[in-house]
């Protein structure tokens, strides 16, 4: 009889789980280590389409209780602060906010710098594009206006919609 299930769930799903409660991230393992760059490259990773790896969650068969964390807690963190725009408890557990700035002609992400943020070339920041209300047309068009660009407003959607489709990627989750 197998003590483990091996299930994927996408990086939305893995992050309301999280931030319901139903899987919990112990206190002891709570402050965020990664440094922005690490971030950036975990997004871009799932960008390409490349695996998220597995993270382990525990929970005792006989109590109906939430999951716990056991492994992956660095990555579900770096997803919650570029997603979602969570504030991370840093090593110096002061709380911080980890900005992904992306440039959707050149299909790139950076850590979001001030050069980025004034630039109407890059979204200074996911987290808003990955938000529920985020409003595709009217954004692509305005980006599109405001570069100059308007004869690419489908290329511009395509990767819009290819960065939000982010969200669906697939992560292992090892219970």
């Amino acid at each position: 009889m197998a003590r483990y299930s091996v299930n994927n769930y996408t990086v939305d799903v893995l992050l309301a789980d999280i931030k319901s409660g139903n899987i919990a991230i112990p206190e002891m393992q709570r402050p965020f280590v990664w440094d922005a760059t690490q971030v950036r490259d975990l997004i871009d990773s799932l960008y390409k389409g490349f695996p998220g790896g597995y993270i382990i969650v525990w929970q005792k068969p006989s109590v109906k209780l939430k999951k716990v964390l056991i492994d992956g807690q660095q990555r579900i963190t770096a997803m919650a602060a570029a997603i979602v725009g969570q504030e991370v408890l840093d090593s110096h557990y002061k709380w911080k906010r980890v900005c992904i700035a992306f440039n959707p002609i050149d299909e790139i992400f950076e850590v979001a710098n001030s050069a980025n943020q004034k630039s109407s070339k890059w979204i200074p920041d996911i987290a808003k594009v990955l938000g529920v209300s985020f409003g595709s047309f009217s954004f692509v068009m305005e980006y599109c206006q405001k570069n100059g660009i308007m004869d690419k407003a489908q290329e511009i959607n395509d990767t819009i919609n290819r960065l939000r489709a982010i969200q669906n990627n697939s992560i292992g989750v090892i219970t």
